[in-house]
């Protein structure tokens, strides 16, 4: 087999750890765009689709929006996907393995935000939100680059527009055959849990405390997978 077969095959029959893995990420990436959106002025570092519309904005002289920020966003989220592209292109895994390397990553980059929102406080002037920025959007960037090459149908982790879409053009009421549509409303419900997990734990502390939960849930998530993969090998 050819060491880059594993990783332009998709999944789409995914073993069940995995998918239990990109449900808890996708909760993850709500507690990460409560953070970014909240927090650091009206940027998303997870979801890029809304700084591209920030940026026309911004432009259009709306008030409250930061260029510079959306720009931030979309750089170190784009370097991100960069690195996860290497990951996945050069190196042969199995789809639980490359995405743990990703989470892994993901884990060290919000640990280290963490910090950075922590010496920040409620501070927006300083330079320190801009490193939350570029620190989540690289761990966002990976991760997306990982997940979108493991092509499990319905759990991108980031973005929910073709679920909804997809959870509405095929319901029986569309005359459709409903297909994962169990698993269509665990995503949008879980990205739905994780931002108001997000906004409720910023209000009291600030940034830091959303950021340390978002990178506990990681580490157990990869916890749970690594030992999955071990006993699927044994």
């Amino acid at each position: 087999m050819d060491r880059n077969s594993a990783s332009r095959t998709g999944t789409p029959g995914a073993p069940f750890p995995l998918v239990v893995a990109l449900l808890g990420l996708t909760f993850v990436t709500g507690v990460i765009d409560a953070v970014s959106y909240l927090g650091l002025g009206h940027v998303f570092t997870a979801n890029m689709t809304g700084n591209v519309v920030f940026l026309g904005f911004a432009l259009g002289g709306t008030p409250d929006l930061s260029f510079g920020r959306s720009l931030v966003a979309l750089c170190a989220f784009g370097s991100g996907s960069v690195a996860g592209g290497r990951l996945t292109n050069e190196w042969q895994r199995t789809p639980g393995g490359h995405l743990l390397i990703a989470m892994y990553a993901e884990i060290f980059l919000l640990c280290l935000a963490a910090g950075a929102a922590l010496g920040a406080g409620r501070e927006m002037s300083s330079a320190r939100p801009y490193l939350v920025i570029v620190l989540t959007a690289l761990a966002m960037g990976l991760r997306n680059a990982v997940v979108r090459r493991l092509a499990v149908p319905d759990l991108t982790t980031t973005v929910l527009t073709l679920t909804i879409t997809g959870l509405a053009a095929d319901s029986r009421l569309a005359g459709g055959a409903a297909p994962r549509s169990g698993r269509r409303m665990l995503s949008i419900l879980t990205m739905c849990g994780g931002a108001l997990v997000g906004t409720v734990l910023l209000r009291p502390l600030g940034m830091w405390l959303p950021l340390v939960l978002a990178a506990l849930v990681v580490a157990g998530l990869a916890a749970y997978l690594y030992l999955s993969e071990r006993s699927a090998k044994t």
